[in-house]
């Protein structure tokens, strides 16, 4: 009997494929092309039009580094929107935080947002169930233009740029996603690798800096985001949040009580310390 293999078609050019025990769920939705399958490394992967979105077995880092770097940083985020993370990832992570009293997940595929909840549940808890959580299936470019309240964080989880994703990496939605944010708030994006999509970095960088008082990158190793660092795009409003001291940062994560994989606060500070190719593309 023949092996089947799933295999990423994100570059023309270079490939990962991942080893099929079992295909959980395939269907074309309303927007994109969706697959859930099981694999002998990484457990189950969600993918989206080919290219892989999440794993059960490294999705820690990933959504880790995207809530509570920025809440730890800012030190008195009450109210979250995330853009996209249909899977629930990032909405369970900024849950941890006790002081948030209200997070607004912006998803436009609702069929993401059920299948993630029934075949993988161990990505989300029940972070769908918890009373501060405000599911809104609509397109998060038009939200963002019309926000129902300001937000002292928002995070765009969203695909790469392509298909319904491609929107929200373009100067007007990082715009409006400014206006949507309090006096000291903050917006972080996913960038992609930049070893391998400099100039989605390069834009993003470009873009955030014409908005916001500090703009730059952080980084995280993600497995499964293959062929380097997953670059996270960093816009504030008040340059001073990234100079918040060490112990501040390490008295904030014990008071938070967080039980994390990846992130720490030594690993906050160096998240932020960039190689020279990636800084490069700052310029």
């Amino acid at each position: 009997m023949s092996q089947r293999w799933f295999n990423e078609t994100l570059y023309p050019d270079y490939q990962q494929r991942h080893l099929v025990e079992r295909v959980l769920y395939e269907e074309k939705t309303e927007f994109q092309e969706l697959v859930i399958f099981e694999s002998p490394r990484f457990g189950r992967i969600l993918t989206l039009d080919g290219v892989v979105q999440v794993t059960e077995r490294d999705e820690f880092v990933y959504h880790e580094m995207l809530t509570h770097l920025p809440i730890l940083a800012h030190g008195q985020v009450k109210k979250v929107c995330i853009i996209g993370g249909g899977d629930g990832g990032v909405l369970e992570e900024v849950l941890k935080h006790k002081g948030v009293e209200r997070c607004t997940m912006v998803e436009i595929d609702r069929k993401v947002v059920d299948l993630c909840v029934k075949y993988m549940p161990s990505i989300c808890g029940k972070a769908f169930d918890d009373k501060r959580t405000d599911l809104v299936i609509a397109d998060g470019r038009a939200f963002a233009k019309n926000p129902p309240e300001k937000y002292d964080l928002m995070i765009v989880d969203s695909t790469d740029p392509i298909g319904p994703g491609e929107v929200l990496f373009e100067q007007g939605f990082y715009a409006d996603c400014r206006n949507c944010l309090t006096d000291r708030g903050i917006l972080v994006t996913q960038s992609g690798v930049s070893f391998m999509q400099d100039e989605e970095a390069r834009n993003t960088h470009k873009r955030l800096k014409a908005l916001f008082a500090d703009a730059t990158f952080y980084v995280a190793q993600v497995p499964t985001y293959a062929a380097g660092f997953m670059t996270l795009g960093w816009g504030c409003k008040d340059a001073k949040l990234r100079e918040v001291s060490r112990d501040t940062i390490e008295q904030r994560y014990e008071t938070a009580g967080l039980d994390t994989k990846y992130y720490n606060p030594a690993i906050h500070f160096a998240a932020f310390a960039l190689p020279n190719y990636i800084e490069r593309l700052k310029s």
